[in-house]
């Protein structure tokens, strides 16, 4: 971040010479901050909505702790996603209060535990299996403000588990799906909603699933109108996409 630029920006709020619209507008185009191996957008949360989120997946620990380090100076929120235990150790000598969701693979830190948003987002996944992924979207749905509520384990092969729980999803917002093998529940569940339905094809199946693959197809080809489909494993993906949906709704 270009301190003297933040800083004559603030001196002409206080004159009076730029008001408060402008100078938002001025500070999402501010420079980012060069780290050498990183360029942090401190701004991504004026622009978009959502701070930056870490990928921690083929970076050094050492890496991301420095990007944690200089999120951090900003007061918001901190999500790590793909992060492995040893990550979090690297992590946690810095931050003492980062938490690390071990089925979502995240590491969090909390600034600000208020939800902001009240409409709930239901996160559903098809097997015990898909649950990591399921997590991964809950886990950032949770971090970005939001409410969510968990069902787990209601695929197709049963599907009467599913119909059990018809009140919440009657109260959903928006629902995430999560389901690898075929991916048939998103497919279930949009013909029973009148909401939004983020699928996720998980890697999950035996061979002929092709990794994820076939899910996605399936997905993609579903016959139920108000289904968008994100990346194999693409939790986080899920989760972003249903949290904007959710502040056009609040209008937040």
């Amino acid at each position: 971040m270009d301190k003297d630029s933040l800083r004559t920006i603030l001196t002409q709020v206080k004159q009076g010479t730029l008001n408060i619209e402008d100078a938002l507008g001025t500070l999402k185009g501010l420079p980012f901050e060069d780290l050498g191996f990183a360029k942090v957008d401190h701004h991504r949360c004026l622009r978009t909505g959502f701070p930056e989120v870490v990928f921690c997946q083929g970076k050094q620990p050492g890496q991301v702790v420095s990007i944690i380090e200089t999120l951090l100076s900003t007061g918001s929120n901190i999500l790590a996603t793909r992060a492995d235990a040893g990550v979090f150790t690297a992590v946690s000598r810095i931050c003492t209060d980062a938490k690390y969701h071990d089925l979502a693979r995240c590491i969090t830190i909390e600034r600000d535990s208020q939800r902001k948003y009240q409409s709930p987002i239901l996160v559903i996944s098809a097997g015990t299996a898909d649950i990591p992924v399921a997590e991964e979207a809950s886990v950032t749905a949770e971090s970005l403000g939001h409410n969510v509520t968990r069902l787990y384990d209601v695929g197709v092969a049963g599907i009467h588990r599913l119909l059990h729980y018809k009140t919440l999803l009657a109260e959903a917002s928006v629902i995430i799906v999560a389901a690898g093998m075929e991916g048939a529940l998103a497919s279930v569940v949009g013909g029973l909603v009148d909401v939004p339905v983020v699928a996720v094809p998980t890697s999950i199946g035996y061979g002929a699933s092709f990794g994820g693959l076939a899910a996605l197809l399936g997905m993609l080809n579903s016959c139920a109108a108000g289904i968008a489909v994100v990346n194999i494993d693409n939790g986080f993906g899920a989760a972003t996409m249903a949290a904007s949906i959710v502040r056009l709704k609040e209008g937040k």
